[in-house]
């Protein structure tokens, strides 16, 4: 009942037309930075965008935008997100937006993060956007699931599992795929970060982390394989002083496979509404 009445009223998710979930059962892998330039390269592509930031603990995508510091306004229907960018073409949600100190650690139990995480999903007035990205922790914990038991009501298009190359990482990764399956969460495709250093005076890409431990992945569990993106110390410097990579560096090596990844996201969403 409760499931059906939240599907029969929409309420600020009305104007959304696609949910990404951005995954991974490991921390450190670059969940947040692949959030953010698939954000940037969709909007790039002429899409209005929204982030939002469910890493309670970690919200590291105010940073990777220039947008710490911002103030989150309220509205008659919620809570209004901030526009990184003067078009609005961006808007993000944050926890990052409502501590006081950016230092500040949040030391929450299980349920209170999940009555933020219901109240962002609920609250968030975003308006019109062709994309929402939402960016969540590591693991297949409690924030999961109350992420993932808010937004189903809305039918998400579903996750982008984000894994390094190493077997570690790999390992993890395994079992958030089998959290989609027994949530019923589809899986768009596996991206390998940090597959590989390219070498900023030669270019040359040295496998620092071995190589190929996404594809095999992918392979395995018959699911789309996204693309490699390389470590590039020009991504790194773009995350840092929150400029848009995207625009700004399209010689990188890395700029071609995200910029494949957000396409192929494009052309699957174009191909179910044709």
């Amino acid at each position: 009942m409760e499931a059906a009445a939240a599907a029969a009223e929409p309420g600020n998710l009305a104007g959304v037309r696609h949910i990404i979930l951005v995954l991974s059962g490991k921390g450190g892998v670059g969940k947040s930075t692949i959030s953010t330039e698939l954000a940037l390269a969709l909007r790039h592509a002429g899409k209005k965008v929204g982030i939002l930031d469910v890493d309670l603990c970690g919200p590291s995508i105010p940073r990777m935008l220039r947008a710490q510091g911002r103030a989150v306004h309220q509205c008659g229907s919620g809570w209004v997100p901030v526009f990184v960018d003067q078009e609005q073409s961006i808007s993000l949600m944050s926890v990052g937006f409502l501590l006081e100190n950016p230092d500040q650690a949040v030391v929450w139990r299980g349920p209170k993060k999940n009555a933020l995480i219901k109240q962002f999903v609920s609250d968030v007035a975003w308006g019109q956007l062709d994309y929402l990205v939402v960016d969540t922790p590591p693991g297949t914990s409690d924030e999961h699931m109350a992420a993932l038991d808010a937004l189903r009501p809305y039918s998400p298009l579903g996750a982008l599992v984000v894994t390094t190359p190493q077997a570690v990482s790999v390992g993890d990764v395994r079992r958030e795929l089998t959290f989609c399956r027994k949530t019923g969460l589809r899986v768009i495709g596996i991206v390998e970060n940090m597959s590989g250093f390219v070498c900023p005076h030669c270019t040359e890409c040295t496998n620092v982390f071995s190589r190929g431990g996404g594809e095999e992945l992918a392979r395995h569990a018959g699911v789309p394989f996204l693309g490699s993106v390389p470590l590039d110390p020009e991504l790194t410097r773009s995350l840092e002083e929150g400029r848009d990579f995207i625009q700004e560096f399209p010689q990188s090596p890395a700029f071609p496979v995200l910029s494949a990844i957000a396409q192929k996201i494009l052309n699957e969403t174009s191909a179910q509404l044709s």
